[in-house]
Order: C-alpha cells, then structure tokens, then sequence
C-alpha cells in the first residue's frame, strides 16, 4: 500500500499481519479522493474503524487541518502509529481507541468533521455506526460509507441523505450529506 498523492505521496503504509483487518485499497482510496477534490485542504477528518490509517494518512497528505483516527482494536492502533512515523507525520492527528476509556470522551466532545470516513468490517451494520457519529458532521460535509458492494449501500440515515455510489470490485462508497 502507498499514499497515493500530496505531500506524503508514494510512502508506503504497512498493511496488517492480522486477519481480519481489510485495509480500503490504493485504487479505491484514489477514487475516493479524487470525488472529494480539493474539498479535503484545510478539514478536519474522522477516519473511523481506521484499520491501517490509509484514508486519514492520505487526507493529510492531501492537506486536511487535522485527522482523528478510532479504530477499537489495539493492535490497529499501533499500526496507525507505525504508518503515521513512517511517512514523519507529527501533528495534526489524534488516535483514539475506544478501549481506552477516558480517549474515547473526545470523540464526543470534538468539534464537528467536514469529512467522516467508516470502513467498518463488512459484517457490521454500518447504519448503526453512521448513526453514532452522523451528529458530529458539520452542516456542509460528507460521511462516506465503505461496504461490500454485494451488500448495497444503507439508505437515507436518519438526517443524512444518500447523494452517491461508487462501485470499485468488490467494495462500494455510500456518500451522505445531511439533509
């Protein structure tokens, strides 16, 4: 895996040693970047169920304000960690494993995200996770939505409104705004 544009472009991201964990792919990340646009400079970032930090890592590198990574397995966490030196990001970030009690308050209480990203695992009900952070989307930004393209995209969620989907093998991005 590498970053595929901006500052950090082609750094390479280390991929798990796991199973379990699906990083997004380069040809999908591109995609999705490419949809986004400049619309990533100078945003704040919510790149959930992180995995490797891929989406987050390209974001900065395509200048986004500041990227919060979650992801609830420790192990994920660390490889976040490893990938953000390995490409010398040294701000700009947070990591937040819910498993850690007081970290996962800051979430909460963070100011609102003009791009929210969940790649949940496949077999998760990504409405329930869309819903959990669909409050803290600023007024004017975007949640995307990775999931099986098999599985088709969840609909309208609550206050958020499907506007797109994109298809790349066998993945999929729902992309919502809030209506």
């Amino acid at each position: 895996m590498r970053v595929i544009a901006g500052t950090l472009k082609g750094r390479r991201i280390e991929a798990p040693s796991w199973p379990g964990l699906r990083p997004t792919s380069d040809k999908l990340r591109e995609t999705l970047f490419n949809i986004l646009g400049p619309r990533v400079v100078d945003t704040r970032v919510l790149d959930a169920c992180a995995g490797t930090g891929a989406v987050g890592i390209e974001a900065i590198s395509r200048s986004a304000r500041h990227v919060t990574f979650v992801d609830r397995d420790r192990r994920a966490v660390d490889l976040i960690a490893q990938n953000l030196a390995r490409c010398a990001v040294v701000d700009g970030y947070t990591l937040i494993c819910p498993d850690l009690g007081s970290e996962a308050h800051r979430l909460r209480h963070a100011t609102d995200f003009d791009v929210i990203f969940l790649d949940p695992p496949y077999d998760t009900d990504a409405t329930v996770l869309a819903r959990a952070v669909g409050d803290r989307l600023a007024a004017d930004g975007v949640l995307i939505i990775e999931y099986a393209r098999r599985t088709g995209a969840p609909s309208d969620i609550e206050d958020l409104q499907r506007t797109r989907e994109v298809t790349s093998g066998d993945s999929a991005l729902g992309f919502y705004v809030k209506m």
